[in-house]
């Protein structure tokens, strides 16, 4: 298997406070890696040194086989989207591909093909006219991960994603993620869903005391037993 980002001896501090502590762990090309740990572990800090929002202390986090960090679709935790301004399902998904536009100004025909592409593949097209507001929660869920999805072909990162999901529409959305992921892509999700049935990757990083580890998912719960 190839890999796609590895982290070497990466440590990352706010202030006096080392919240990561030489974290070494290898993920490959179409794992499905679960990011656990307790509130306030160091999760989200590891999420954003992934994204280069932020730079580590020390150490590297390496992009291999043409991944890199501009083809990296992200689903924040908290989005406000509804809130900031009125908008139709396909426009919040064409804005995933803002990034692709380089110097034009205009979005292009691979741009709205590309976001309808993502439209499709979470069996929710028909919804491309409808106002974005006045979506479901777990409506609203999938065409926010269409807009990451409009974003790459290669490494999709999500931040909680199941929050605020009512049980029905977490199990949907967590049975879109494993076809994507069985479709290529390579995932990385932060949760705090922690029964064994939610464990739906392959890989666990788990945080504890500013302490990275990584397992397989069925070692992880092994551990437990």
């Amino acid at each position: 298997m190839s890999h796609a980002i590895i982290a070497k001896n990466v440590s990352i501090s706010y202030g006096s406070n080392k919240v990561i502590n030489s974290a070494n762990f290898v993920i490959d090309e179409e794992d499905f890696v679960c990011v656990v740990g307790a509130n306030g572990s160091g999760k989200s800090t590891l999420i954003k040194a992934i994204l280069g929002l932020i730079k580590p202390d020390s150490g590297k986090i390496i992009f291999e086989n043409n991944n890199k960090r501009k083809s990296i679709g992200f689903l924040p935790q908290d989005t406000k989207t509804d809130m900031i301004f009125p908008a139709t399902v396909i426009e919040i998904v064409l804005s995933g591909t803002l990034g692709q536009l380089g110097m034009k100004a205009f979005y292009r025909k691979e741009n709205k093909d590309r976001a309808e592409k993502s439209l499709r593949r979470l069996n929710i097209l028909g919804l491309k006219n409808s106002s974005f507001s006045s979506l479901s929660g777990g409506q609203k869920q999938k065409v926010l991960l269409a807009r990451a999805l409009a974003a790459t072909s290669k490494i999709l990162i999500l931040d909680e994603p199941s929050n605020n999901l009512d049980y029905k529409s977490r199990k949907e959305f967590y049975n879109e993620l494993k076809e994507l992921n069985k479709s290529g892509l390579t995932i990385i999700m932060i949760t705090h869903d922690l029964d064994a049935e939610d464990l739906i990757g392959n890989k666990i990083i788990n945080i504890k005391e500013s302490k990275v580890e990584c397992y397989s998912t069925s070692d992880y719960l092994e551990s437990f037993k």
